[in-house]
């Protein structure tokens, strides 16, 4: 009998779902919990016994704090070359484009992503060139506290 290509997603998915449950340190019973889906059903998908659909990995995938695309990608669901081929402009862009970010906030906003992902496209760069305020904001500790009353 041929091995069956199902059979190896379940287990490829279920083998990545135990290493991310074993790497948050959360046992069966508690991702069961935090996801909202049954203890055996999730027995069952970690052992390939079980195929679960996109909601069942996105709840998943919020209870391990990962992302659900990635769940999707291990179950066969959606394909990885989509997945990575998004552009990297999509922050850059969305951070430029938000009228509720002064200038300030948008170079501290892409100097901080820049800082996680690195800048590897400068072309690509919506940096504003704008020169920060000199105005700080920053408040001290012990006078921002409300009074208690007492």
């Amino acid at each position: 009998m041929s091995p069956n290509p199902l059979n190896d997603l379940g287990s490829s998915l279920g083998d990545y779902l135990r290493e991310q449950r074993q790497s948050a340190r959360l046992s069966l019973r508690q991702l069961s919990e935090l996801a909202g889906v049954s203890n055996p059903y999730l027995s069952q998908i970690e052992r390939g016994l079980k195929r679960p659909s996109a909601e069942i990995l996105q709840q998943l995938a919020k209870g391990l704090q990962v992302s659900a695309e990635s769940l999707y990608v291990k179950a066969g669901i959606l394909d990885e070359e989509a997945v990575t081929e998004r552009p990297r402009n999509d922050v850059r862009r969305a951070i430029a484009d938000d009228p509720a970010l002064s200038a300030r906030q948008k170079a501290t906003l892409l100097d901080v992503y820049d800082s996680f992902v690195g800048d590897r496209d400068p072309k690509s760069s919506t940096r504003t060139t704008s020169k920060p305020s000199t105005k700080t904001t920053k408040k001290n500790p012990t006078t921002s506290q409300q009074p208690t009353g007492r």
